[in-house]
């Protein structure tokens, strides 16, 4: 009784999650009514909050597919609550990726979970857990943009509209950036498993700089270019313009003197 009573506890949805969502809520209904004062404050809440509940879905992704993997024990350390506090790496997986986007208006990844990958077995298995985190974000991007690729936009509000172009952008930069193989990111987690002893042994001292690194990249300027250059090309195979993401970044960044702190895409 007491071991059901606990699983239960473990995988109840956490009242910090709940409350995220209710502001993405009440942010989202502010932005379609335009009912709040300032445009740009309640997109940026709906934009914030909405990245947020992806940012725990992505992570709640990882820790669920863990479990049905052989990690039990996942449970118990509270990633299936979707509390983003329970995570190991509080700061990695909300705090920089949400300060990211106010910077710069780009979706970082974050991380992380941690997996006790010694109850894994097979190498599909650790494949699909690395996985879980950046096709979740596919999903959401997918969502995000089913009112554009759907042609679905009538009566939606233009601030409404520009804000999911916004939030789509987030999302498919989470996407691609994640799935990049490179040490500590969820794309290096993908083909790890199939990689040999040795190789694994040599990359592993650079895990904790991967992320770095790629932050570190997308300050110059060719590659900033390119990067945008992509996402707003995927961005536009899913019926959303380039320009409706910038004008989103725009009502986002509503504040006037953080202009020269952006990392500004580069097209």
């Amino acid at each position: 009784m007491a071991t059901a009573t606990s699983r239960h506890h473990d995988r109840r949805i956490s009242p910090v999650f709940l409350g995220i969502v209710a502001v993405m809520a009440v942010s989202g209904w502010a932005v379609w009514t335009s009912y709040a004062a300032s445009r740009g404050l309640a997109v940026f809440l709906f934009v914030t909050s909405a990245w947020v509940v992806s940012l725990c879905l992505h992570e709640y992704a990882h820790a669920r597919t863990a479990l049905h993997g052989g990690d039990i024990t996942v449970g118990a350390k509270g990633y299936l609550t979707l509390n983003p506090l329970k995570y190991t790496h509080a700061l990695l997986s909300i705090v920089l990726p949400v300060v990211f986007v106010i910077m710069g208006g780009i979706g970082l990844p974050g991380g992380a979970v941690f997996i006790e990958r010694g109850r894994i077995r097979g190498r599909w298995r650790h494949s699909l857990i690395s996985a879980a985190g950046p096709l979740t974000n596919v999903l959401f991007a997918v969502v995000c943009t089913a009112p554009f690729w759907l042609h679905a936009l009538d009566g939606v509000p233009d601030d409404f509209r520009y804000a999911l172009a916004f939030l789509a952008l987030l999302q498919v930069s989470a996407a691609v950036l994640n799935f990049l193989p490179v040490p500590g990111l969820d794309g290096y987690g993908i083909i790890e498993p199939w990689l040999s002893h040795a190789a694994r042994r040599q990359v592993e001292p650079f895990a904790p700089f991967g992320l770095l690194a790629v932050f570190g990249l997308l300050w110059i300027p060719e590659v900033n270019q390119e990067f945008f250059r992509l996402i707003y090309a995927i961005l536009s195979g899913l019926g959303v313009p380039d320009w409706a993401a910038a004008a989103g970044r725009g009502l986002y960044q509503f504040w006037p003197d953080l202009g020269s702190l952006s990392i500004t895409p580069q097209r």
